[in-house]
């Protein structure tokens, strides 16, 4: 304003004292010059104001992102370290939307926070210079000002969280539906239609919902806006017509301070607007910061890694286990002697598997203990002991992947070791006829047999060359002929291991040297 002010009038130069005082301090002999240089100022000082707005975004954005950065790999970093027991009772579809979804959502809230403190330092300038101006007019501004953003703070804000809420819970609901899909999908295609179109129409009854909370908050953030915008600019237009009724003259001597109040709130009410918006945004959200610090405050593993060696023999002593304060194992006392070959056999729900997770560390007793060599299995030991164990489920997951990287599956990469196991395995000659190491084996292993799976899983358990196999009814859900093939395989690979598994069929563990029977938690002598 004061270049336009002075290139459109040199006259003003002299009228002006603030002007004139500055025209005589820096020596000024021609109004051109002293119009040029107050315009190349300008110039720079826009370059300046645009350079440093690009660093303040670039900032922001860069720490809010490094922020969610942080955040996702410490989530990671504590699913990686949480306790086996409560990770089983966690829903795997929630942890997977708070490490990817919730902690991208609260990165963005933090930078909503952000842009409301910036956006503050602007409304306190700005409300200084209209206190200067005229205090009594910005009394009359605040004071209806401050009674409607006390509405939008009240009402509005109670519907944003509402709508929050809704949209945290239907977002759990959607990951869960589509993780149901994907994990059974073979079995889903050989529903009817009927079952189709219930499985179709609960997720369009979801999807609507999650649209339903995103549509409430878009207009609920847009409402801020033009709510302020409009009384604002309005409560201007009615002051101009209450100085025209009340004075009945001309208006043109309260020109200037209403100029500034507009020019103001032309600048105030978009801060304004974005620090209510910001304010939303921290109540609509809030849910994933919430999610996020309740992973973050769960229970960790703090392990050790001092070396617990096994030569002689695994020894359980008195030891019992609750789940969920539901008695699962007994007193159970058991020795198992390096070289073993042993099995345990019971009904369904007799706690074989809670036992197998006990042995390899997976669950610690509630009371009792485990001694390797009468080294007493604990916390400094443990991930150790651990490492020694080689696992195969009944259960075989394999991702989309080569055949090389589900193996190794978090381990280094070794081509004479993989190709090795992969021949224990039996299935090194099958590969070479495919793409070898870099055969795919596609979602869960889609592009293999039940058997050549189960031989993935085995050279996986066998790859970090462990002292001992464990195999959790790994062999059940395959045909008879096929699941011999692969126990005399297993056999003929631990000779120099200990064996320890779970199984169904008499023909499978025949050869084990001690087979243990499990009758409701308790350990009834061997068969």
């Amino acid at each position: 304003m004061p270049f336009i002010d002075i290139a459109s009038n040199f006259s003003n130069i002299h009228s002006n004292q603030y002007y004139q005082w500055t025209y005589d301090f820096f020596g000024f002999t021609n109004e051109v010059d002293f119009a040029v240089v107050l315009g190349v100022l300008l110039l720079g000082f826009y370059i300046f104001r645009g350079g440093v707005n690009l660093l303040y975004n670039y900032s922001m954005a860069n720490f809010s992102q490094n922020l969610y950065a942080q955040t996702t790999k410490k989530l990671f970093k504590n699913y990686l370290t949480m306790p086996y027991r409560l990770f089983t009772n966690k829903n795997s579809s929630s942890l997977t939307k708070v490490v990817i979804t919730e902690a991208s959502l609260m990165s963005g809230v933090i930078r909503s926070v952000l842009l409301m403190i910036s956006e503050i330092f602007v409304v306190i300038f700005l409300y200084s210079l209209m206190l200067l101006a005229s205090w009594k007019v910005t009394l009359v501004f605040t004071t209806i000002l401050a009674i409607k953003l006390f509405f939008l703070t009240s009402k509005i804000s109670k519907k944003m969280k509402k709508a929050g809420l809704k949209r945290e819970k239907v977002q759990s609901e959607m990951y869960e539906i589509v993780n149901r899909l994907f994990g059974n999908f073979r079995h889903i295609k050989l529903q009817d239609s009927n079952r189709l179109a219930e499985l179709s129409g609960k997720f369009s009854r979801v999807a609507d919902q999650y649209a339903q909370a995103n549509t409430i908050r878009i207009f609920l953030d847009s409402f801020p806006r033009i709510f302020l915008e409009t009384g604002g600019f309005s409560l201007v237009l009615l002051l101009f017509i209450y100085t025209l009724y009340s004075t009945g003259y001309n208006v043109s001597h309260i020109i200037p301070t209403m100029s500034l109040f507009v020019l103001a709130l032309y600048r105030i009410l978009p801060s304004a607007n974005r620090i209510i918006s910001g304010y939303n945004a921290l109540i609509y959200y809030h849910k994933s910061i919430d999610s996020v610090d309740d992973i973050l405050s769960l229970s960790q593993e703090s392990l050790a890694d001092e070396t617990i060696e096994f030569k002689k023999r695994i020894q359980l002593n008195d030891v019992s286990f609750s789940y969920q304060e539901k008695p699962t194992l007994e007193n159970i006392n058991l020795t198992i002697n390096r070289g073993d070959k042993i099995a345990f056999v019971g009904e369904s729900g007799s706690g074989k598997s809670t036992l197998i997770d006990l042995i390899i560390g997976l669950y610690q007793p509630n009371q009792g203990e485990m001694k390797i060599d009468d080294v007493l299995v604990n916390k400094s030991n443990l991930q150790n002991w651990r490492s020694q164990i080689g696992y195969i489920p009944q259960q075989v997951y394999l991702f989309d992947g080569t055949i090389a990287e589900n193996v190794c599956f978090g381990q280094k990469f070794d081509r004479g070791s993989l190709e090795k196991v992969l021949q224990q395995a039996n299935i090194f000659d099958f590969l070479q006829t495919k793409k070898g190491l870099d055969t795919l084996v596609g979602e869960g292993g889609i592009q293999l047999s039940g058997g050549q799976k189960q031989r993935i899983a085995i050279a996986r358990a066998l790859y970090g060359n462990p002292e001992i196999l464990v195999l959790d009814e790994a062999t059940s859900a395959l045909d008879i002929e096929t699941e011999l093939k692969i126990m005399k395989e297993i056999y003929k690979i631990s000779q120099d291991k200990t064996l320890i598994m779970i199984a169904h069929r008499r023909s499978t563990i025949i050869d084990c040297d001690k087979i243990y029977k499990l009758e409701d938690g308790v350990l009834n002598g061997t068969l």
